[in-house]
């Protein structure tokens, strides 16, 4: 490394290093810049994917509840009329739809919680390229030093 020094500014390879410094700022703030830009894209398309997800999802909840106890009123029915002559028809025909819905709420919620385990809510594209970012940084100081 060359470095002299002409009245009284410091120079590096025949350029200032006052030159070199503001060239230093400036690319750091267009670094941080277009990783900001990068992380508000990814931010705002996971926002307007839930603006769109959250209402439908309340509809889908209020008709499926209903069809839910519809369906379960049929069913406890229809069971019921199996046992015509039980006094215990009632309590047999609840606890049968009871256990069923309670082994497929049990299998739903295991495939929720098997499906958010492999999903990342974390915006990993920006963490991936602000990482590398970072090795470039570290290898660039140690090529200089």
């Amino acid at each position: 490394m060359r470095v002299r020094v002409v009245n009284g500014e410091v120079y590096e390879k025949e350029r200032p290093v006052a030159e070199i410094l503001t060239e230093m700022r400036d690319d750091l703030v267009e670094f941080a810049r277009t990783r900001v830009s990068m992380l508000r894209t990814e931010l705002l398309i996971a926002r307007d994917a839930m603006k769109t997800a959250i209402p439908l999802a309340g509809v889908a909840i209020v008709f499926l509840s209903a069809a839910f106890l519809l369906l379960t009123a049929a069913l406890v029915g229809l069971i019921v009329a199996a046992y015509p002559n039980s006094v215990f028809r009632w309590f047999i025909a609840c606890l049968i739809v009871g256990l069923l819905w309670g082994i497929v709420g049990a299998l739903a919620a295991f495939a929720v919680v098997r499906t958010l385990k492999g999903r990342n809510m974390v915006p990993t594209r920006t963490l991936e390229v602000l990482k590398r970012d970072k090795l470039w940084i570290q290898s660039e100081v140690r090529n200089r030093a």
